[in-house]
């Protein structure tokens, strides 16, 4: 591929906010996962509730991303601006 051709290909993805929202979404349950993980390994209980807590919001995030990326909820379906 040209760099020409990457550059488009780069703009284009930028561009696309499904693009966004992939990433987005992995980045998430990748910090969901960890504070899982780190909740079990400690033995502080404020700390666990904190992981625990932390973990069901970005769970809640991630469920958000996910009905933007399928159109689930009509609030997330994007809409065309109206021209004045």
């Amino acid at each position: 591929m040209n760099p020409q051709n990457e550059s488009q290909s780069q703009s284009q993805s930028t561009n696309d906010p499904q693009h966004h929202v992939r990433h987005i979404q992995h980045m998430l349950d990748e910090v969901l996962n960890h504070c899982r993980s780190d909740s079990v390994k400690v033995s502080e209980p404020k700390a666990q509730a904190l992981f625990e807590t932390t973990a069901e919001v970005l769970l809640g995030l991630r469920t958000a991303y996910e009905h933007y990326a399928t159109r689930a909820e009509s609030a997330m379906t994007p809409q065309k601006q109206q021209q004045r």
